[in-house]
């Protein structure tokens, strides 16, 4: 019989769902990514009250789905990740998928209409909270994001310009508080088993007899983390300075960063494989975690990788930051009013 990794009585008990990394793993993504920024970065960023909190709001959406009202469970969880494999059953390719969430959204629907045979079988009973019907809105969270940051950074500048300190404390706030929330999904994304319905355990064929294990997600979430004891200053010293993504018109006429995000989930994607081969050889056995340098490694490089993904699309929104031109006007009318020089 098949080794399994066997758990400490307490990560049994702690009942941990399989949200993404542990806050922990989260916190470290969001730090990494502050590291490789450039020098060049507005520098309030990096001030301890704000670095402190965008590791802080790391861990925001995974505690939005500690919430018991259906409301916020219904739109909330599938933006922690995308089944890939239930784009490519049903024919949808992900390089050409909608860049519009409600167009996907819809589109995805009326193709289960269609030909519900090709569609993933919908258990009611593990549907309460009515996300089942779609494969998870990952990427396209990760864009709206990148939006409303890109957003920020124009009216930031506007207000700078001609706003008072309160309003240009107020905008530096926000684009805080952005920051750190995109961390999250950032992080989910370098986590191969956002990226795939072998979330739990390998589903369905099993030619190379894979893990089936229902608690597999919650061990690489932060099990192996803790027991491996990865720490941030074990991190620091590989972190490399961040590069804008590379943003270019799409052969789909899609928005040019929801065209690099879906890419990126694709690359994560290639890992869930070597991720259950580590598992099956016993490199993530828990009473191994501490001297693992293959499962180890592994792990660290997905932090890595979700340090630097966020890290450049935090730089490319602030790069990218078009003139705020109305509000801009309006504060220029507003100071006029007011006989300012």
């Amino acid at each position: 019989m098949k080794t399994r990794v066997v758990l400490p009585l307490l990560f049994l008990a702690s009942g941990l769902a399989a949200f993404g990394w542990d806050y922990e793993g989260h916190r470290m993504v969001n730090q990494l990514a502050l590291a490789a920024l450039p020098a060049d970065f507005p520098a309030f960023v990096r001030e301890p009250a704000n670095a402190e909190r965008i590791a802080f709001l790391a861990g925001e959406p995974d505690r939005w789905r500690n919430n018991p009202d259906l409301p916020i469970k219904h739109y909330n969880a599938p933006d922690h990740y995308l089944d890939l494999e239930q784009l490519t059953e049903v024919g949808l390719d992900p390089a050409r998928v909608p860049s519009l969430r409600y167009v996907f959204a819809t589109e995805y629907a009326a193709g289960r209409a269609i030909n519900p045979a090709a569609y993933l079988a919908i258990d009611p009973a593990k549907n309460t909270d009515r996300t089942r019907e779609w494969p998870g809105f990952l990427p396209w969270a990760i864009t709206e994001q990148y939006g409303k940051l890109r957003s920020a950074f124009s009216y930031l500048k506007a207000f700078e310009e001609n706003g008072t300190p309160e309003e240009i404390a107020n905008a530096r706030a926000n684009i805080v508080q952005l920051m750190g929330v995109m961390g999250h999904y950032l992080g989910d994304m370098a986590q191969p088993l956002h990226t795939t319905k072998h979330h739990n355990g390998w589903v369905g064929d099993n030619p190379k007899d894979f893990t089936r294990w229902p608690g597999f997600h919650s061990w690489i979430d932060g099990g192996f983390i803790a027991r491996a004891g990865i720490k941030l200053p074990d991190l620091l010293p590989r972190v490399a300075p961040a590069g804008p993504a590379a943003l270019a018109p799409d052969s789909a006429g899609r928005d040019p960063m929801f065209a690099v995000v879906m890419g990126w989930l694709v690359e994560q994607n290639r890992f869930v494989e070597p991720l259950y081969a580590l598992e099956k050889t016993g490199a993530l056995k828990a009473d191994v975690a501490a001297t693992s340098v293959e499962g180890q490694e592994f792990i660290k490089a997905r932090l890595l990788t979700g340090g630097r993904m966020l890290s450049a699309v935090w730089l490319t929104a602030w790069r990218n930051a078009i003139p705020d031109t109305y509000l801009r006007a309006q504060l220029i009318k507003r100071k006029t009013a007011a006989g300012s020089p």
